[in-house]
């Protein structure tokens, strides 16, 4: 038996194909492809997350891109982080290339260019359906997280929630959140002490400064009504295939705050709602986090810890997140030590601690007799990969260099008609981009400040005018006393002393 022939049993003694499967490509040996030597990975095994790495132009939004497509096919759901905004060409045909022709003859599958069923959605003012979620929602635990205040201020936010429960005001929008704060400190000091203590200023102030910022990264666009429902997420087109949720995020680099909302506010619902399943043969849904590197250089502690513990927790819902960066040490040695199937495009060596990474990277992957795994990681060629997964019963499979198959549909952004079209007949779009500004804290709280103030004016008025009254029924009772008082002043004022007066000059006047 040749060392080609031995290889090719090495690569698919694996592929039992008893259950669904996602075919990569086919395994290559020493830099040639072999035919018909396909790298599998097993439907059922998608939501053991995973991870997409590889230096810039070596293939790796091509990859995702494969997979989005092949679990859309499968009827699997998708969502797709896609921050360089070069994922939207999901939703038209691939034009067809000679070269696509050529490689699939090499990798022995045929070529199809499809399009996809494709949801555009948003956290800014990009065109596209608008995610938000309202502020109680996200409770004070997740909101003290995000906005990394100290446990003092935590303590605060959490008893301002409760006051806001307690009197029926909803916390819908940042403005509600920002009122409630400004109100606990001011004109309802005194109601809010009686009932949950007293409350620090410089205290309410710090946490203030926090939503601003918050608010000036985008969050004042992110927090209100109508909140996203997890579940639409979920969506099977009618043909049967999974809906493909691309969110635009090509203006998040500036944005990290925001961003660290979404994710915290999204992981917490998903795995808050969705019901438990087990291993039940295929993945409810697969979420990709494209340049995931930036992610994680801007992602707050708190961020960092949710992921941690969410990718150890939600595999039982049915769930699989997988990152796509450049190198997979990008990534937390806590995540990445949880992660089952791991694509790796070339790296590049131009440097002492480049080398070492790549030394360190190779060590992730299981040891083989077919390749120099550090070696063949610096020798790769654009849409080639090395591929290690789990089996069907979780075993890791064999690592293959693979030349991966191409994209079905169109490896390009839309054009501003093409994305305009597929807005105007989305149903989502209908169902969330409506803004809604119903009766929350803010407006109840200035109802209740204004009714207060003009009661306040009100019994002001009363009170000066019952003075006023007061004073003029004083001067009238000390006059009449006055008078009342000196018989003298009474004899000259009387009518018969006055007459005698005048009678007296009379007659001297005659005289």
């Amino acid at each position: 038996m040749s060392r080609n022939e031995e290889f090719f049993n090495h690569i698919t003694e694996g592929n039992t194909n008893k259950g669904e499967f996602i075919t990569l490509g086919s395994a290559m040996l020493d830099g040639e492809t072999i035919k018909n030597a396909y790298v599998n990975v097993p439907l059922k095994t998608m939501n053991r997350h995973g991870l997409i790495a590889g230096a810039t132009g070596t293939g790796k939004t091509k990859t995702l891109q494969v997979l989005a497509e092949n679990l859309s096919e499968k009827g699997v759901p998708v969502l797709l982080m896609d921050i360089k905004g070069d994922l939207s060409g999901l939703a038209q045909p691939s034009p067809g290339h000679v070269k696509i022709d050529e490689r699939h003859e090499a990798i022995g599958l045929p070529f199809e260019a499809k399009s996809f069923p494709v949801e555009v959605m948003t956290l800014s003012e990009q065109d596209g359906v608008r995610l938000r979620a309202t502020v109680s929602e996200f409770g004070p635990v997740l909101i003290s997280r995000i906005l990394d205040v100290t446990e003092t201020q935590a303590g605060i936010i959490s008893v301002i929630f409760k006051y806001c429960d307690d009197n029926k005001l909803p916390l819908l929008d940042l403005k509600d959140f920002k009122k409630i704060l400004q109100y606990c400190t001011s004109e309802g000091k005194e109601e809010f002490q009686e009932e949950y203590g007293r409350i620090s200023t410089a205290s309410t102030g710090a946490i203030l400064r926090k939503i601003v910022e918050l608010e000036q990264q985008g969050g004042d666009l992110f927090f209100g009504e109508k909140s996203f429902d997890t579940q639409d997420l979920l969506r099977i087109a009618d043909d049967g295939r999974g809906y493909i949720n691309i969110i635009r995020l090509t203006d998040i680099q500036d944005r990290p705050k925001l961003f660290s909302t979404f994710m915290l506010s999204l992981l917490a619902e998903i795995y808050s709602t969705f019901p438990e399943q087990g291993d039940t043969g295929r993945p409810e849904l697969i979420m990709f986090i494209d340049e995931a590197h930036l992610i994680f250089n801007e992602a707050s502690d708190a961020l960092l810890d949710q992921i941690e513990s969410i990718v150890k927790l939600i595999r039982s819902k049915g769930v699989g997140l997988y990152f796509v960066t450049q190198n997979p040490t990008d990534v937390p040695e806590a995540v990445l030590s949880q992660l089952g199937l791991k694509v790796q495009h070339a790296l590049r060596a131009f440097t002492a601690k480049d080398r070492k990474a790549i030394k360190l990277t190779a060590q992730n992957y299981p040891d083989t007799e077919y390749y120099d795994t550090a070696e063949v990681l610096t020798s790769l060629g654009t849409g080639e990969a090395l591929v290690s997964a789990l089996n069907e019963k979780g075993r890791p499979t064999p690592l293959a260099a693979t030349m991966m198959r191409a994209p079905m549909s169109r490896m390009d952004v839309l054009t501003d008609s093409e994305l305009s079209n597929l807005l105007s007949s989305s149903k989502m779009v209908k169902k969330y981009n409506e803004t809604i500004d119903r009766e929350s804290a803010y407006e109840i709280l200035n109802e209740k400040i204004e009714r207060a103030e003009a009661e306040e004016a009100k019994e002001k008025a009363r009170k000066e005018k019952e003075a006023l009254k007061k004073a003029e029924s004083k001067r009238r009772t000390s006059s009449t006393r006055s008078n009342r008082m000196n018989p003298v002043v009474k004899v000259l004022t009387s009518a018969t002393f006055i007459r005698s007066v005048f009678g007296i000059l009379t007659k001297v006047m005659k005289k």
